[in-house]
């Protein structure tokens, strides 16, 4: 384990409670936060010259596994809140200085689906809009967010931009979350109305998503030249199978003095015995698989060698059927986990829901990134929303 995940699980323990607290409050306690603060799990990604660790991107993840197999939650806010640092490396350094000048534990939430609408004026723009899925919004002091460029008239123009807003300027609903599964990620809803944004504060989106955000800030360390593709993903899917892993621990602690009704020990069962093998193996390809992925791309990257368009496809091709494959792999193990272990009391049924709720989220959604990663295989030019987070 890295260093920052060796001071997470010392508080193992005290971080399961702090999620049954969460999934009460519908938002991440207050303890979990504190952790994760005090290990410098958001820190990671986050820029020396602001407290940050700069960390391997492979550790990271490892990370955010480590904290969703202890409880789903909490390792979520930590895939997601913790990639926000590696994008605020790009964006003007006063920026970087009002978020973190005072503070290098600031946290900032998103979106970055551009939900709102930045008009141009002096200076700047005026944004307006609703954004939904604020993760860890509760212990953000700001928000990152898309936001698509408006004319004069109210009409889109086609530019999108990412964007800084402060926590004075926006104000979060905080009825708007009450789901199923993940409900300590305090995925909120939040509205801006006619806020100033100052352009020092805005990043056209395109040069993240292409790859040219290490250039536009003058940066040359690999952790900046890393593709997005790949990073910003990678927290989102790596707490998903951490969850799956924790999901199956807890279903083989059950299971080893469990006796079924027929009076047969699970352990005397084959077919159990088959399923839980089955569903370990498959589990933990999905580890692999994903951190492969990563390794690979990080030393091309560091190299100087270019990571092509079919390379990041499939790499996202990777990610995406390892979050699939990693809660199918769940889903046999809890249906034979018997009546008992249906109880809510039980932590197995809040992992099983957490890992389906996070099989949900945008970037999991395997039909145009399979279509992607094959066309381009075949010599073919995927377009539109084949080519999204690409």
């Amino acid at each position: 384990m890295g260093e920052v995940l060796d001071r997470i699980v010392q508080f193992a323990e005290e971080i399961r409670e702090g999620g049954i607290e969460g999934e009460k409050l519908m938002r991440l306690s207050d303890g979990n936060a504190k952790r994760l603060r005090d290990a410098g799990v958001i820190r990671m990604l986050q820029p020396k010259e602001f407290g940050g660790l700069e960390a391997h991107p492979r550790e990271f993840a490892e990370t955010a596994m480590g904290i969703g197999a202890i409880d789903g939650s909490t390792g979520w806010v930590s895939g997601i809140v913790g990639v926000h640092p590696w994008e605020m490396a790009f964006f003007d350094p006063k920026a970087q200085q009002e978020v973190w000048g005072d503070d290098v534990d600031t946290w900032i939430a998103s979106p970055y689906a551009p939900m709102g609408m930045a008009v141009p004026v002096d200076g700047g723009y005026i944004l307006n809009g609703r954004w939904s899925f604020s993760t860890g919004n509760d212990h953000c002091e700001w928000v990152m967010i898309g936001a698509a460029v408006g004319d004069k008239d109210g009409n889109r123009t086609g530019k999108m931009l990412h964007v800084l807003v402060p926590k004075a300027d926006y104000t979060v609903d905080h009825e708007s979350w009450d789901v199923v599964g993940l409900r300590g990620t305090g995925s909120k809803d939040f509205t801006v109305k006619g806020a100033f944004l100052p352009e020092y504060r805005t990043i056209d989106s395109e040069i993240v998503l292409q790859g040219n955000g290490a250039a536009h800030a003058g940066r040359d360390e690999t952790l900046y030249k890393f593709p997005f593709s790949c990073i910003f993903p990678l927290g989102i899917s790596s707490s998903l199978i951490g969850m799956a892993e924790g999901g199956l621990g807890l279903y083989i602690a059950m299971q080893k003095e469990r006796v079924a009704v027929t009076g047969v020990p699970i352990k005397d069962d084959p077919y159990v015995m088959y399923a839980i093998g089955q569903a370990a193996d498959e589990i933990n390809a999905s580890r692999v698989a994903i951190l492969e992925t990563v390794d690979r791309f990080w030393d091309k990257t560091e190299k100087g060698q270019e990571i092509t368009f079919e390379e990041r496809a499939i790499g996202r091709r990777t990610q995406t059927n390892a979050a699939w494959r990693a809660v199918s792999a769940l889903d046999e193990v809890f249906a034979r986990a018997g009546g008992g272990g249906m109880k809510m009391k039980l932590p197995l049924q809040r992992f099983w829901r957490d890992a389906h709720v996070g099989l949900t989220h945008a970037i999991h959604t395997p039909g145009s990134i399979n279509h992607a990663s094959a066309l381009t295989q075949l010599g073919g030019e995927p377009q539109g929303i084949h080519r999204s987070m690409i």
